[in-house]
């Protein structure tokens, strides 16, 4: 991935943990890595192709001087997201905010933190067999698209299918959403669940009637495994209602756990099923 680099721009501000930081401000250094792609930008001889690095000074200028924040933990995040929020074009975004005069009664040339914030990609799927199904599942895709470091990119069409497990129900809708995302997995579980509890969803019975279910199935390709989460979605590869809506929108993604792609699990899942 192609970067543009801004590098020590001195800024005055007013961030820091004592209220004489907030107060009388100090001098504060930022360093920015804005990964794009800039090959349209140079073929086209185009700024406007790529990051404009004067606009993104001044941009950086007035979040500082605009906002103040106890950390520069705080203030290095809420660069990087607000940049990554305002140049569509940017992926990734590294900013290193230094701070030359740390109230610490030693001496330090300075001290700081870099952190670095990407957009990721997830696939949600989504289902519910309660209620006004389609105008749950439109809802949600609303709130999902207005939220400022969430936005949906691609919606398969919905599926009519029978029930999963054995509880006695209605039939559900089910269908899968891409989304692109800032939120980390298991601050977008927690974002998720109060969607649905928004919308009416109450956790009474496993695989039970909900008017709005929304699963993690995918993100980028990252594992984990916990209490809370568990990515990929620990019983994708055995969902029908999952794989067949996942192959309209993304069956060229790979699984990376099983290594297969989306369309390879579900033509296996359909073959398993036809010789049960």
């Amino acid at each position: 991935m192609d970067k543009v680099r801004i590098e020590n721009l001195e800024l005055y501000a007013k961030h820091g943990v004592y209220p004489e930081e907030n107060k009388l401000g100090q001098l504060f250094i930022i360093s920015v890595d804005l990964y794009t792609d800039v090959q349209e930008a140079a073929r086209r001889d185009d700024i406007r192709a790529s990051v404009n690095y004067g606009e993104a000074c001044h941009f950086i200028k007035s979040l500082m001087e605009d906002h103040t924040f106890k950390l520069i933990e705080t203030v290095a995040d809420f660069i990087a997201e607000q940049l990554l929020i305002k140049y569509p074009l940017l992926k990734t975004v590294t900013v290193e905010v230094k701070k030359p005069n740390a109230p610490i009664l030693l001496h330090v040339e300075y001290v700081s933190v870099v952190i670095t914030r990407s957009w990721h990609k997830v696939y949600l799927g989504i289902g519910g067999n309660q209620g006004d199904v389609g105008q749950q599942f439109e809802s949600a895709i609303e709130i999902l698209d207005s939220m400022k470091d969430t936005e949906v990119l691609t919606v398969s069409d919905f599926i009519t299918t029978k029930p999963y497990g054995d509880v006695k129900q209605e039939d559900f809708l089910n269908g899968v959403l891409c989304i692109k995302t800032l939120k980390e997995p298991l601050v977008l579980l927690e974002s998720l669940h109060k969607i649905e509890a928004e919308l009416g969803r109450v956790r009474e019975v496993h695989w039970g009637p909900r008017t709005i279910d929304l699963d993690i199935l995918l993100y980028d390709d990252f594992i984990m495994d916990t209490k809370e989460l568990t990515i990929p979605h620990y019983d994708m590869v055995n969902r029908t209602f999952v794989l067949e809506p996942f192959v309209e929108i993304g069956g060229y993604e790979r699984h990376p756990v099983y290594n297969k792609t989306i369309c390879q699990l579900y033509s296996e899942l359909i073959r398993k099923n036809d010789k049960g």
